[in-house]
C-alpha cells in the first residue's frame, strides 16, 4: 500500500521561508516521478513542482525561481523549499505520485503565509 505522509506546514510572515517534507513507503521509491501540489479551499489542486528518477525538475511558473523541490532516494523523501513565500501561496501542500496505475496523495500539510 502506497503511504505519503507531508510534514513541515506552518505559518510564516511573507518573504519568509519553509521547508516541507514527505516521507513515502509503499513503493520502489527511486523509480518513481515524485510530485508536490498545493490546493486552495474550493479552487482544484494545483501542481506546482515534479521531480523525476534521474532527478530532472519542473516547476509551475507561479513558484518558479522561489521553490526547490528535492528527493533523497535513501531514506524514501521528497522535500519542498519555499523562499520568498507570498500570502498567495496559502493553501494545503500535498505530495503525490503515480503508481500501479493510479494516483496516490498524502493528507496534505497546511501553509499560512501572513503578517
Amino acid at each position: 500500500q502506497v503511504h505519503l505522509v507531508e510534514s513541515g506546514g506552518g505559518l510564516v510572515q511573507p518573504g519568509g521561508s519553509l521547508r516541507l517534507s514527505c516521507a513515502a513507503s509503499g513503493i520502489n521509491f527511486r523509480l518513481y516521478a515524485m510530485k508536490w501540489y498545493r490546493q486552495v479551499l474550493g479552487k482544484e489542486r494545483e501542481l506546482i513542482a515534479t521531480i523525476f528518477n534521474n532527478q530532472t525538475t519542473n516547476y509551475s511558473d507561479s513558484v518558479k525561481g522561489r521553490f526547490t523541490i528535492s528527493r533523497d532516494n535513501i531514506w524514501n523523501r521528497v522535500d519542498l523549499q519555499m523562499n520568498s513565500l507570498k500570502p498567495e501561496d496559502t493553501a494545503v501542500y500535498s505530495c503525490g505520485t503515480r503508481a500501479f496505475g493510479r494516483d496516490f496523495w498524502g493528507r496534505g500539510t497546511q501553509v499560512t503565509v501572513s503578517s
